[in-house]
């Protein structure tokens, strides 16, 4: 029986190659059975030994883009979150459109009293005396993941931001929470601690079923940086206009003409966003 052929993970790990994880991920992004066994197909004869799943992923997606180009926006979610850079700022602000749209009222970058001293915190999410304090960790390799120390710093900060509140009338019958969101993953023990100490931990695929690339699947709050019609300028304009989900472009669909976007191409764009947001718009 022929060895199966070595990948490289962006960890640079080295694992088989899995038909099976690349037929899911097509899967995932609403490609259809004919469309799979066609991109598999071809991908797998184009292989070759060490190949990185990053070429990989950019051979399925050219490929995907050539077949149905709604389906390549979703299928690039993952490398659309890296682009939310290359600070964090964007990020912070996806998160809370994120946070917003469950009904959340949200505050972005907030300087907060703390019982000992003041901490600046990313998010703050308000609704019905529930209050919830979000630190973001954004990493633009996708082989960063946020250990453990990442929570013990941020479980330290949100106690001392809670015993403060907890002292003043104003949040009398609140009750408090911390978050820490990460666009790739939690080590082991990372997750460990967050379960243990009550911090509430959302990643690319964590918790299981319910992680970022479930809600955004799920809720329709994608990142404008999916958008294939879009150059990666273009979409850095976008989010300095606060503008970070597609959602809020449909909505204020004017922008683009500030950008010397012309109508043929604005229009594709719409498409494309809208096409996303289907089920919302």
């Amino acid at each position: 029986m022929k060895d199966p052929l070595l990948i490289q993970k962006a960890s640079g790990e080295l694992e088989p190659f899995s038909r099976a994880k690349l037929e899911s991920s097509l899967k995932g992004a609403g490609a259809s059975d004919e469309v799979i066994q066609e991109v598999s197909d071809h991908v797998e004869k184009w292989l070759h030994e060490g190949i990185s799943t990053r070429q990989i992923y950019r051979k399925a997606f050219d490929l995907l883009r050539k077949y149905t180009p709604g389906t390549a926006s979703r299928y690039r979610l993952k490398k659309a979150l890296m682009e939310l850079g290359p600070t964090g700022f964007p990020f912070e602000h996806f998160v809370a459109q994120i946070i917003k749209l469950q009904g959340y009222e949200v505050e972005v970058g907030q300087i907060l009293q703390g019982h000992c001293v003041t901490h600046e915190v990313d998010v703050v999410a308000t609704r019905n005396h529930h209050q919830f304090f979000v630190e973001c960790k954004y990493y633009l390799s996708p082989g960063k993941n946020a250990n453990v120390q990442v929570p013990l710093y941020i479980r330290s900060r949100v106690d001392d931001i809670i015993r403060q509140r907890r002292s003043l009338p104003e949040y009398k019958d609140f009750a408090f929470n911390g978050w820490v969101v990460t666009n790739t993953r939690f080590t082991t023990d990372a997750i460990a601690y967050g379960k243990c100490c009550g911090l509430h931990l959302l990643s690319w695929d964590y918790p299981a079923g319910n992680g970022l690339k479930d809600i955004i699947d799920r809720e329709k709050i994608f990142p404008i940086t999916v958008l294939t019609r879009l150059t990666l300028a273009e979409k850095h304009q976008l989010m300095e206009r606060g503008i970070v989900i597609c959602r809020q472009l449909i909505q204020q669909a004017d922008v683009l003409e500030t950008l010397g976007i012309r109508p043929a191409k604005m229009k594709h764009v719409l498409e494309e966003a809208k096409n996303l947001c289907s089920q919302v718009f």
